[in-house]
């Protein structure tokens, strides 16, 4: 399958960074968000990030933001994803808002058009029952920052076939990408450890055990991570951890994905990392 034309739902850190990666790798993008506001919002961000990256990574002086971005198209309407060979989505880690965006894309994008889930935790075969295509749904959990980012997790849903499978491994391959293929569960590999990690980092917090610098301290300087816990839960936000804890204590009935209360207040206070100004750290 040549892989053109491909759509972006959500025009948040997360799509921002697909759309801007896809659009720097030879794609032509539609990006869809809700408004326009959010949508101006979006080329201010991706053209500062194209920027800010070429400081931290060599790349084609011949591709300037402004060529970057006449990659791709900024839409409200769902309309225009007709012709997309390829479809990723990345709204909020709510239920609600996702069930209601996948019966639209089914309806008017393309037969052999592919569905990409960008998800913390929603398993891909509830996603695929939204559609009359389940074997052209799967996962792909991208990495923030996207674009320098090289692996993904790629998530197999219940009935996702081998042709979507390579079909997507294709386009990744055309972003600079690699995948680890795992089967579907709530929260996949990757954050059913890192959520459950982050929300007892969290509870170290709350419970007076070490402050935030010292907890990520501890992990960079004894394990070796780049980041911390808690300076990644930063960067991911708040919110969007909250959303994904909630989503596999909601399928798992466990105990022991019970969000900590410090991380809800913290997000009904607004401080939801980077992207608001403060989280566990204030930025600029």
């Amino acid at each position: 399958m040549n892989i053109q034309t491909v759509g972006v739902i959500g025009a948040g850190v997360m799509g921002i960074g697909v759309a801007q990666n896809l659009a720097q790798t030879g794609h032509q993008v539609i990006l869809i968000d809700i408004s326009e506001d959010i949508l101006d919002k979006a080329k201010y961000e991706i053209r500062n990030n194209i920027r800010l990256q070429s400081f931290f990574k060599k790349s084609d002086n011949s591709k300037t933001p402004d060529s970057i971005l006449e990659k791709i198209e900024f839409s409200t309407s769902y309309k225009f994803l007709e012709n997309a060979d390829f479809v990723v989505e990345n709204v909020t880690e709510k239920w609600d808002i996702k069930k209601g965006i996948y019966p639209q894309l089914d309806s008017i994008c393309q037969p052999n058009c592919v569905f990409a889930a960008n998800t913390s935790a929603i398993p891909i075969t509830r996603i695929a029952s939204l559609t009359k295509r389940p074997d052209k749904v799967l996962g792909i959990h991208f990495m923030n920052p996207v674009p320098m980012k090289p692996m993904v997790e790629m998530i197999r849903g219940y009935h996702t076939s081998e042709t979507t499978i390579d079909t997507a491994k294709q386009m990744l391959t055309q972003m600079g990408k690699e995948c680890v293929i795992v089967n579907d569960s709530p929260g996949f590999v990757s954050n059913r450890v890192l959520m459950l990690t982050i929300n007892e980092a969290v509870f170290l917090v709350q419970d007076q055990v070490a402050t935030a610098e010292d907890v990520d301290k501890i992990f960079k300087g004894c394990f070796g991570h780049k980041m911390g816990p808690l300076e990644t839960a930063d960067l991911i936000g708040l919110d969007t951890i909250l959303f994904s804890i909630e989503v596999l204590y909601e399928n798992f009935n466990d105990s022991k994905y019970r969000p900590c209360p410090l991380l809800q207040k913290m997000v009904d206070a607004g401080l939801h990392g980077r992207k608001s100004g403060k989280g566990f750290y204030a930025y600029q």
